[in-house]
């Protein structure tokens, strides 16, 4: 015990891991607990949890997780990010970005895979790196119509 009676970080058990990926397993190293209101620029070669308030810029080598009291308004960069709070700015995830049924997303979307949850919220623009391009709907040709054939569109 602490002079605080606190557990020291030696006492404490490890924190679990919360990626879905094997390789980008890291425990929760950073959190921004429901009291706390953090302004600036947030780096972490493990994982963030925001319960709190936080404004600014983040960037995390392993995972974010804003919980259900989260509040953010901050760009974000993370291996994983999972939304319970609510989130105002870009979110740049090389793995995952999950909405949970309790979470708002305003902003735009770098990400690999994308979850919503019924009854969460997203609000902008989407992109998913290596995506495709959308296939060029072709016009009929003009050969497949008889010379003063007339095509109804009103149907």
């Amino acid at each position: 015990m602490s002079l605080f009676g606190r557990e020291t970080p030696q006492q404490r058990p490890a924190a679990p891991a919360t990626a879905t990926s094997g390789a980008a397993a890291r425990s929760i190293e950073t959190v921004v607990g429901p009291t706390a209101h953090f302004k600036g620029s947030l780096s972490s070669d493990g994982g963030i949890r925001i319960d709190g308030i936080f404004e600014g810029e983040i960037q995390a080598a392993g995972n974010l997780i804003v919980g259900e009291s989260g509040k953010v308004i901050a760009d974000i960069s993370a291996q994983n990010v999972s939304v319970s709070g609510a989130v105002k700015g870009t979110i740049e995830a090389a793995g995952r970005l999950e909405i949970l049924n309790t979470g708002r997303v305003w902003g735009d979307i770098k990400v690999a895979s994308f979850l919503i949850d019924e009854g969460g919220f997203f609000r902008g623009q989407s992109i998913m790196p290596g995506e495709p391009d959308m296939p060029m709907l072709g016009q009929p040709s003009s050969a497949s119509l008889a010379p003063g054939q007339v095509i109804d569109v009103e149907r």
